[in-house]
């Protein structure tokens, strides 16, 4: 029953109110409240601060740049070989497995639209037909920044307006069509292994979403999809590269063509994943 009201209680609040209030006291570099704020959050959430280039509350102005703190050099050494792809997140995969007929799964009796995903762009869509998906949620423990599973060239950029859900398992479980009712960023790359779409999904009390090519790209304001087209541009990243950040936490959904890549085999929903770590092999 508490599951029910958590849940119901996500379709009556104001999301995009509420979420950007949050993130405006996010930014606020108000000394002592902001030290004593992350000092709560690391004892609530278990935050291993270990790996972090400052692993003081103190080092940290506002709540966001703990949220989206660096790590130190070396802690998450990426995967090596041409044809190994690397995990892009810290985090835990919510699900993976195939594309069919258009359809992506996001619990058990929940799929959703591909298409409707990347924007509603059906030859978009129609490049990732028959291929596989894997979607990694991050906790809010979870080291932030989003990295390259792979090389690739940016192609293509669309912001999609939407809803400000909770993605955690829960609301997952029980919102149909979450990731692609959920205000988004799709970015588009050109790789080794064919196309392949990064999906950054916002949630509640998400303040923004920031790309290393364009800063902030959420929200723009409106409920029209924006598309930024790169072809012209060299904006090219190597694997284990940063790509993106969440102030404060959510999902990454990821898709690739037919036939492209074999997921690591140990790969199963709930399974802990570590950026940099073996993810996926380019596909005999």
């Amino acid at each position: 029953m508490l599951d029910k009201i958590k849940v119901a209680a996500q379709y009556c609040f104001p999301q995009h109110g509420l979420s950007r209030l949050v993130g405006k006291l996010a930014q606020a570099e108000a000394g002592k409240l902001s030290h004593w704020i992350i000092k709560k959050f690391i004892n609530h959430y278990q935050v291993d601060m270990n790996d972090a280039v400052h692993s003081e509350a103190n080092a940290y102005p506002s709540f966001n740049a703990f949220f989206t703190r660096p790590l130190k050099p070396g802690t998450r050494p990426i995967v090596e070989g041409d044809n190994k792809l690397a995990h892009p997140v810290d985090g835990a995969v919510s699900q993976l497995g195939p594309i069919q007929h258009g359809q992506l799964i996001q619990a058990k009796g929940h799929d959703y639209s591909a298409r409707e995903l990347l924007g509603g762009d059906k030859a978009l869509a129609e490049e990732f037909s028959d291929g596989d998906f894997a979607t990694i949620y991050l906790a809010p423990k979870d080291y932030h920044r989003i990295h390259m599973p792979c090389k690739g060239k940016l192609r293509k950029m669309v912001y999609v307006p939407g809803q400000l859900f909770s993605v955690n398992p829960l609301t997952a479980a029980n919102v149909p069509n979450l990731f692609a009712r959920n205000e988004r960023v799709v970015a588009i790359f050109d790789t080794e292994f064919g196309p392949m779409a990064v999906v950054l999904v916002g949630a509640t009390i998400v303040a923004s979403i920031e790309t290393i090519w364009s800063g902030t790209v959420t929200p723009p304001g409106g409920k029209q999809v924006f598309t930024w087209d790169y072809q012209d541009q060299d904006i090219s990243l190597d694997k284990g590269a940063e790509m993106g950040r969440f102030k404060l936490g959510s999902t990454v959904v990821m898709l690739f063509a037919k036939d492209a890549i074999e997921f690591e085999q140990s790969l199963a929903p709930t399974v802990a994943t570590v950026m940099g770590t073996h993810f996926a092999t380019k596909a005999e």
